[in-house]
């Protein structure tokens, strides 16, 4: 059996007085949590899980497209896979 797991993380940049409205937007996404936003730079750490990397693709997309976003950084992805050796 193999297995795969994705996470990334970005820096979405808003305007300020949209932190908390997106903040709350993004955190609906499946396996994306905000870990930081910063209301007056108008700065959030996004991070995302998910097993595939077109899922995870479609995630940072999803983000990118959502009203008052105004950018989105990818800055950080680790792939781990693992499988069954056949003997």
């Amino acid at each position: 059996m193999h297995t795969s797991w994705q996470v990334c993380s970005l820096i979405v940049q808003a305007k300020p007085q949209h932190i908390s409205t997106l903040s709350a937007r993004l955190s609906d996404f499946a396996g994306c949590e905000v870990a930081l936003s910063d209301r007056e730079s108008g700065q959030m750490i996004v991070v995302v899980e998910a097993e595939h990397h077109d899922t995870l693709m479609q995630t940072i997309e999803s983000v990118r497209n959502v009203t008052d976003v105004l950018a989105v950084s990818l800055v950080y992805h680790q792939q781990d896979e693992q499988g069954e050796e056949t003997p």
